[in-house]
């Protein structure tokens, strides 16, 4: 069963079958035991992943959709960029003909008046082989447009890097809510031990005669709904884990095993204007967006220069006769400049709208360097509010753990009854959701903040 279930990820995860064989491991020793066991039960294969492996795998080439449409964008943006280059590269090309042809000299205004001329001449054979090369010599429009295109190039080059860094910061999220999951359903067993632990309790104070049924049924009542609230966060991690999966691409059988936990790792908090220069150089979307409105630039200084002359070299050279045997051989070479004149205001209505095209680059050139600031200066908040909340909710969970430890040693003295115990361990759940939402909170505003100051590759490596 483990054979077939290894052997049908292999062939859904086609070209990441190398990375893949690097991460997916064979079931731990329970599972495969288990599933030894009971023949009947099928082994899901296991794969033990970490943060940084979940990014890499998104990265990979047969990874994110995303990231494979930005490549073929920039494939389609090299070549035509290539294509403009080519018009300012010599053009050469051979050819080789042969003709066997009868003309009418008075159909071509021919006309000698001598007695026994004929009009009709032929058949007689050419044959003509010859290689033709024309060069641009001069054309500043067209030397723009190839600067406007290769900018369109670097552009389409940057944009590649900002939807990696979207499919990084998209897959950490997952992976942080994956976590949080994982984190919430740690608590939910503790939260039933607690309740079982509870539950004994109120049955021996019950039949030491210092309790009363009422503690035992209250009791009970927890039980059950910390099992609720333990299913909940079962199915609640399952679901993560099928998002995380279904991002990355693979097979949503796979049983996957996290091996990064949802901790607190203090970091120097930088300043605003260190936080805004960072973004500034590392942003890719920003970068890219600069060499759009370059390019829009260049394509309106392209339409503005073609009012100038142009020039351009031709020469062919061959060999020409009546037959193979018989040829000589000819040349041509000369220049021809190009002057234009009028063409009914196409080149004003060109130059228009590209003028326009390159305000609107510049528009949202000026609206993005406000978006980053507001993106920075938000996750800046969101952190420092963030690691506030993790040391709240630190001291509010040894409180709790405390107030509970109190309450039931005051319980088992028969100094007090169980409902002061219940009350504590409803504030010690709360107190340890209150934990799992702040550090979720606390390493998601970290992540924001890399993506705002387009850092995120740097802090998943």
């Amino acid at each position: 069963m483990l054979g077939a279930s290894l052997a049908n990820v292999w062939q859904k995860c086609g070209g990441r079958r190398v990375l893949l064989v690097l991460l997916l491991l064979l079931p731990s020793t329970s599972v495969a035991q288990e599933g030894a066991s009971n023949p009947e039960r099928s082994v899901r294969p296991v794969l033990s992943l970490s943060l940084k492996e979940a990014v890499a795998l998104a990265l990979a080439p047969e990874g994110d959709v995303r990231v494979r449409l930005a490549e073929q964008q920039l494939r389609r943006v090299q070549a035509q960029r290539d294509e403009v280059r080519a018009a300012l590269l010599p053009h050469v090309e051979a050819s080789f003909g042969g003709q066997n042809r009868t003309v009418n000299l008075e159909a071509l205004g021919i006309r000698i008046p001598f007695p026994g001329f004929r009009p009709f001449v032929g058949p007689f054979t050419t044959f003509d082989l010859r290689a033709t090369a024309t060069q641009t010599l001069f054309d500043l429009s067209l030397v723009r447009r190839f600067q406007a295109a290769k900018a369109s190039s670097d552009a389409a080059q940057i944009d590649l890097e900002r939807v990696r860094d979207q499919v990084a910061g998209h897959i950490a999220r997952l992976y942080l809510a994956a976590l949080r999951a994982e984190a919430a359903l740690a608590t939910a067993r503790a939260n039933v031990a607690l309740a079982e632990a509870l539950l004994k309790l109120a049955h021996d104070q019950k039949a030491a005669g210092t309790g009363m049924g009422i503690e035992v049924t209250r009791a009970e009542v927890q039980l059950a709904h910390e099992r609720q609230r333990l299913l909940i966060a079962e199915n609640e991690r399952r679901r993560a884990h099928l998002e995380l999966l279904k991002a990355l691409g693979l097979p949503l059988e796979i049983e996957v095993r996290l091996t990064d936990a949802l901790t607190y790792t203090p970091m120097e908090t930088p300043t605003l204007e260190h936080a805004l220069k960072t973004a500034w150089r590392s942003r890719a979307d920003y970068a890219a967006q600069q060499e759009r409105e370059a390019a829009a630039q260049l394509a309106y200084s392209a339409t503005k220069w073609e009012r100038l002359p142009s020039l351009v070299g031709f020469a062919d050279y061959g060999t020409i006769g009546s037959s193979v045997a018989h040829t000589v051989p000819t040349r041509t070479y000369g220049i021809t400049l190009r002057l234009p004149l009028f063409d009914g205001g196409r080149r004003e209505a060109q130059r228009a709208d590209a003028h326009a095209a390159w305000m609107r680059e510049r528009v949202q050139t000026e609206d993005l360097r406000r978006q980053i600031e507001l993106e920075v200066r938000t996750a800046l908040d969101s952190l420092r509010l963030a690691e506030a909340q993790v040391k709240v909710a630190e001291e509010g969970l040894q409180l709790a753990e405390r107030e509970l430890v109190q309450a039931r040693h005051r319980y088992e003295a028969g100094v007090t009854t169980s409902l002061e115990v219940t009350d504590a361990q409803t504030r010690l759940e709360r107190a340890r959701e209150n934990h799992i939402a702040a550090l979720y909170a606390y390493n998601l505003a970290r992540l924001e903040l890399a993506l705002a100051t387009g850092t995120i590759r740097q802090l998943l490596r």
